[in-house]
């Protein structure tokens, strides 16, 4: 079994990283696993833990589903969190509408169900996830803090290719391993 997910990779740029160690030193005294810049990415499916032999059966699903996706660019801007002002559980950048995002997700999807995964019921709501929060200590300075940031523009990033990831999970933080890239049109 391997711990599978479908992704792009977030490469941050200055005003990225500005932005969350901004975040990341107000909240210094908060509990909040941070997202390390450099495993930073988008998913498009989670599948956890996957028998082996379905590793095919997804690339080829993947393979399908860019096969009618062009290279676009994103916007990443704005910041939030899920949650309740009261209970914040994550701290996330959002990603601008994008219709070329929602089609590759669709297709993603699509192609998934017709071998018998199923889709999640969630709607599809694209956002970076920045920080898990265990404790926050003064949720007020938190909501002032994350207010400053809300409407910020983050980055643009191209979008040229997604990849099927394994991951490893190890005390220090997860490691993921690329097992195969699929090239947008």
């Amino acid at each position: 079994m391997k711990r599978l997910f479908i992704a792009f990779k977030i490469t941050p740029d200055t005003n990225y990283l500005s932005i969350y160690n901004r975040i990341k030193n107000a909240r210094s005294a908060d509990r909040i696993t941070w997202v390390k810049p450099d495993v930073t990415h988008f998913t498009l499916h989670f599948f956890g833990e996957t028998a082996e032999n379905n590793i095919p059966v997804i690339s080829e699903c993947a393979r399908k589903a860019v096969s009618e996706n062009e290279t676009f660019e994103i916007r990443i801007a704005n910041t939030g969190i899920f949650g309740s002002r009261y209970d914040p559980r994550v701290i996330w950048f959002g990603i601008d509408p994008n219709e070329k995002l929602t089609q590759l997700h669709s297709n993603l999807k699509n192609e998934l169900a017709t071998q018998g995964w199923i889709p999640d019921r969630q709607n599809f709501v694209p956002h970076i996830t920045v920080g898990r929060i265990k404790e926050i200590r003064d949720k007020t300075l938190f909501q002032e803090d994350m207010n400053k940031v809300r409407n910020a523009f983050i980055m643009q990033q191209k979008v040229d290719h997604i990849t099927l990831y394994e991951s490893i999970l190890h005390p220090q933080g997860p490691e993921y391993i690329a097992l195969e890239e699929f090239r947008l049109k």
